[in-house]
């Protein structure tokens, strides 16, 4: 099983989860609060990240990422948009120099 299938099937799960009863789902709770909800939860998770990061304890910054990753993903999921995008543009990104990618988007 590729990290790749994982977020895939994360990703779908959550979109599965938009109708949802919000009394069952923690992801049907977090949509039906809306997106200030999830980029809330994602700023207390990356702060918790860092703090992780910062303590060196191993285990808490695995527990730490899997929350953050879980709520970009569900962030994603709110905006209709699919894991397999986001891993999409890092393939097309692989090989590539970070200033040389970042040099390559246009100014929006």
């Amino acid at each position: 099983m590729s990290t790749e299938d994982v977020l895939c099937r994360l990703s779908e799960t959550l979109a599965s989860r938009r109708n949802a009863d919000p009394e069952k789902s923690y992801t049907a709770r977090l949509f039906a609060r809306g997106p200030d909800s999830i980029l809330k939860k994602i700023g207390e998770e990356s702060a918790e990240l860092i703090m992780a990061a910062k303590d060196g304890e191993r285990a808490n910054i695995v527990h730490e990422s899997a929350d953050l990753i879980y709520h970009m993903v569900a962030l994603l999921a709110f905006h209709g948009i699919g894991a397999g995008e986001v891993l999409a543009e890092l393939r097309r990104r692989e090989g590539v120099s970070g200033i040389d990618e970042k040099k390559s988007r246009t100014v929006k």
